[in-house]
């Protein structure tokens, strides 16, 4: 089969390699569209080449021993264990039945793409991180909640499941993907948009003129979606000075200038995968490690929340020529070209 290898650069080389097969607990997919990532190539500057897709949606061809939820045929989603040999940048990649799902017929496998790594990240940051109330015992007070990266996919995805659990009012963080992120929001119940691209103190201002609008008297809770371009510096402006909250998505960066009273953690999607969840500096204290049962039972939630239609997917775009398309995405997420967009590549349309 092709494998797509990711090194550096991004640099992007096929190779042809054996059919893998899975193991206990592990399904074999036909990958039909494989997503993509920032990690993707974020990842691949700090470790050796390998295949770093981990958005499959495809087939299933096989399933190791004691998987009893899928079978030959299904059409399903996953999210591959990251760093892992036979991700998703293959004709066939491998699983966890864990971090498997079902999708429905009428979702498209280029829709069902958009979805494992950057909605699984969305719940992280709010049910296991931020301590938010779930989806099955929404909220029936006010919660104000700052999004900020919200035309981002697991910032998108972050004020979809916040909805479900009626946390209002929201408060994204968006630039030019503000018209996508409309269509997200409840202006009814308080929900607005500001503008990053007018500078810093603009951002803090306006978050603090739509909590003053929605008769909020302090946001205890932030999901930092970007956690770079003075972000978390800007929540840390806004954020109540005692009791608050704010979850990172990125890893091993300097955020010092996070005040001591306010709460920070990372999202570590890897948490699903068994990957960093026993890590004190990653788990919120006092909080369930989740670790693979969240992620079971949350894949399995947002697999019913695409057939009942409460979660639609990320809008994305199919790059031509498959896995050939894979670098000149890659270099596109790293220059920042992606806007309220999931870049996608159709397997087959490989050479």
């Amino acid at each position: 089969m092709k494998e797509a290898i990711v090194a550096s650069g991004p640099k992007v080389t096929l190779h042809d390699v054996p059919i893998p097969t899975p193991k206990a607990g592990e399904v074999l997919i036909k990958v039909i569209v494989s997503g993509s990532n920032p990690k993707d190539w974020k990842v691949a500057e700090l470790i050796p080449p390998h295949n770093s897709g981990d958005d499959i949606a495809g087939i299933v061809e096989s399933v190791g021993e004691n998987v009893y939820e899928f079978k030959r045929g299904d059409r399903v989603a996953a999210f591959h264990q990251m760093t892992k040999p036979h991700g998703s940048f293959a004709e066939y990649g491998i699983a966890l039945d864990c971090n498997t799902f079902h999708i429905p017929e009428k979702v498209s496998f280029e829709e069902a793409a958009t979805i494992p790594l950057a909605a699984m990240t969305a719940a992280v940051g709010l049910y296991n991180r931020l301590g938010l109330p779930e989806p099955w015992k929404p909220t029936t007070t006010p919660i104000p909640l700052v999004v900020y990266g919200g035309a981002s996919a697991v910032g998108a995805f972050a004020i979809k499941l916040a909805q479900v659990s009626n946390i209002h009012p929201i408060i994204a963080v968006a630039g030019n993907g503000q018209t996508f992120v409309e269509t997200l929001i409840s202006r009814e119940k308080g929900d607005t948009i500001v503008d990053y691209r007018k500078g810093d103190q603009a951002v803090i201002a306006g978050i603090k003129e739509a909590l003053q609008k929605a008769g909020a008297s302090e946001l205890r809770y932030a999901f930092d979606a970007v956690s770079e371009h003075n972000s978390f510096q800007n929540l840390s402006e806004v954020l109540a000075a005692e009791g608050s909250k704010i979850t990172l998505v990125l890893p091993g960066k300097d955020y010092s200038a996070i005040p001591k009273h306010i709460e920070h953690t990372t999202t570590s999607v890897g948490m699903v995968q068994d990957i960093g969840n026993y890590d004190p500096a990653l788990a919120v204290e006092g909080s369930p490690t989740g670790g693979k049962d969240f992620g079971a039972a949350y894949f399995r939630l947002l697999s019913r929340g695409l057939n009942l239609g409460w979660l639609a997917p990320h809008p994305h775009t199919v790059v031509p020529g498959g896995l050939n398309g894979v670098e000149e995405a890659l270099a596109n997420l790293k220059a920042g070209k992606a806007s309220a967009t999931k870049y996608v590549f159709r397997v087959e349309e490989t050479k």
